[in-house]
């Protein structure tokens, strides 16, 4: 089950209190100041962990909160520092403060962090002023856990084109497969192998008229594949609904581009599925006539054309990453060494 919003409340640490204490012997009756400052508290951190692909588990605990420092002593003994509390989500989540609706931290690769609430500062010993003082309050925040999944190349399609069939021939992933729509109720990924080399594919939920503006949910499904490089559009040249194969493509385009140019401009392989069926050949004619683009012809089920799909997809993923590398190049170039123009 993919769940891929939630709220959570962080608060940092609240600092410890320092000490008000006097060394006192016999010859400092009136006693010396030595009370040692108080420990500052842990922050909340989130950590993106590439293990996890779901935001599942903030729906049952929503509450992360960092350990509070220490308090002081005398003979300037500090307290000691609150541990972080690091909280772990899956890669490619945006971390939004709800109070303001501000982006954080968008944590779309491996490994990063950001804190995001801290720890109060440990209060002050006599020794350092002429009165200890208590421990501020640690940073409190309601926030915002968004998450778009990271895949190389995703495909789309209307319901029952074969998309959740296809991705489970081409990689280890296993999508449920049945013979009516909407058997896919959420994105998942797979790993599909090319040679020595591998990218993610995403199998996004059929989407329907009216995706672009939420109808069926579109809007979060379509959501997940702004961070693809490539698109896949998956055609069923053989609709067993009797709709017209060319009419579904050019909706599925115009739901693209309703939802925005981040979507609907990315590169993308136009794929006829079912060419296993009674009638392919004569549809893929008149549909490769209509739309003037190379086409590539597959078999899902029969697993008919999947190898030069694969070739194509790797293939185009190369060209982006390529043309982006380039594209920092430039821009590297157009700036000096302190990376200004």
């Amino acid at each position: 089950m993919l769940v891929d919003h939630a709220k959570i409340y962080v608060s940092g640490g609240n600092g410890g209190d320092g000490c008000n204490s006097f060394y006192k012997d016999l010859f400092h009756r009136k006693g010396i100041p030595d009370g040692g400052d108080g420990g500052d508290g842990g922050d909340v951190v989130i950590e993106s962990d590439p293990n996890l692909q779901t935001l599942l588990d903030f729906k049952y605990n929503q509450h992360y909160n960092a350990a509070r420092g220490g308090h002081a002593s005398s003979n300037h003994k500090a307290g000691r520092r609150g541990k972080d509390r690091l909280v772990k989500v899956p890669v490619g989540t945006i971390v939004k403060d709800l109070e303001n609706d501000l982006v954080i931290r968008d944590l779309d690769r491996a490994g990063e962090k950001v804190i995001v609430a801290r720890g109060g500062a440990g209060g002050k010993g006599n020794s350092k002023s002429s009165e200890a003082t208590r421990g501020e309050e640690g940073e409190t925040r309601t926030l915002a856990l968004e998450l778009k999944l990271v895949a190389d190349a995703g495909i789309i399609g209307f319901p029952n084109a074969g998309k959740s069939t296809l991705i489970s021939k081409i990689s280890k992933a296993h999508s449920k497969v049945a013979p009516y729509p909407f058997t896919t109720k959420s994105p998942k990924l797979g790993m599909v192998k090319y040679h020595e080399s591998s990218f993610v594919m995403a199998d996004m939920p059929g989407l329907i008229e009216g995706a672009h503006a939420g109808r069926g949910l579109g809007d979060r499904f379509l959501r997940h594949i702004e961070r693809t490089m490539i698109l896949v559009h998956l055609v069923d040249i053989v609709p067993l609904d009797g709709t017209d194969p060319l009419e579904n493509y050019y909706k599925l385009e115009e739901e693209l581009r309703l939802y925005g140019e981040n979507v609907h401009g990315k590169p993308r392989i136009i794929v006829a599925n079912k060419m296993d069926l009674p009638g392919a050949e004569d549809n893929l004619k008149i549909f490769k006539a209509e739309v003037g683009e190379e086409v590539l012809p597959v078999s899902a089920l029969t697993g008919e054309g999947l190898g030069e799909l694969v070739k194509a997809v790797y293939e185009g993923i190369k060209n982006v990453r390529e043309e982006r590398f380039e594209e920092d190049n430039d821009q590297g170039r157009d700036q000096g060494p302190d990376g200004q123009p």
